[in-house]
């Protein structure tokens, strides 16, 4: 709606077509987020033969595979710790949980995407990629470009930019990065701890942005790393 009312897509006026758009099941529930512009032109021209109704079933497999044979079984690992009296474990023990969650919750959600892209590909859609080795970031900031990145552009495009993104100041720029940040946490549940959890990403990603960027340049990737992927397990738990 905010595209055509902004003009950068046409109104579109066959029913049929535009519920395609609004019921596409492959990524409907949880991503890759495909705007309209994305497929505006798959909608009336696609192809559909068999090399890619393979291509997109062998995608789909390893999204299977990464849901049903990973996640799951990584995931009852987590459940299992989680269960415990927290008071009761060792140290040991609670990382392995939280090394655990942190690969259920990428396995789960990467294998979803993968599984909405072999689909899209099957019926003759080229979705955007959702996921790019998230965990072998050296920053927040690239986890960000790496991890969910169709949420990211979005929120980037319709929210970031929209409030002035970094032009108007640092102040104006710190309240837009608060607010999209806000608004990351609350997309993904409407309870406090999901907005906490964004505003966290959102102060992280100021630090960096202002005060590491320079830092940075000079530590070691293994440091970085090791700085990124703790960082980014504590957000999770």
């Amino acid at each position: 709606v905010i595209d055509v009312y902004l003009k950068k897509v046409k109104v579109q006026e066959n029913i049929i077509t535009f519920g395609t758009y609004i019921t596409m099941f492959p990524q409907l529930i949880a991503g890759p987020l495909v705007k309209y512009s994305d497929v505006e032109k798959q909608m009336d021209k696609r192809k559909i033969n068999l090399d890619k109704f393979g291509i997109g079933t062998e995608r789909f497999i390893i999204g299977l595979g990464k849901k049903v044979l990973l996640a799951n079984n990584i995931g009852m690992l987590w459940t299992t710790i989680q269960g415990q009296d927290l008071g009761e474990i060792s140290i040991v023990t609670a990382w392995i949980g939280i090394i655990a969650y942190t690969l259920q919750i990428y396995f789960d959600f990467s294998g979803y995407s993968d599984m909405a892209i072999g689909l899209g590909y099957m019926l003759g859609f080229k979705f955007m990629e959702n996921f790019n080795y998230p965990y072998i970031s050296t920053s927040i900031t690239e986890f960000w470009r790496r991890w969910h990145i169709s949420l990211s552009t979005w929120f980037k495009e319709y929210v970031y930019i929209p409030l002035g993104g970094n032009r108007h100041g640092l102040i104006k720029q710190c309240r837009n990065l608060i607010i999209v940040w806000g608004l990351t946490g609350l997309w993904h549940g409407a309870s406090y701890n999901f907005i906490i959890w964004g505003l966290y990403y959102g102060l992280l990603l100021m630090i960096e942005k202002f005060i590491l960027s320079k830092l940075f340049k000079k530590v070691p990737k293994i440091f970085k790393w090791l700085y990124t992927i703790i960082l980014v397990m504590i957000g999770w738990v």
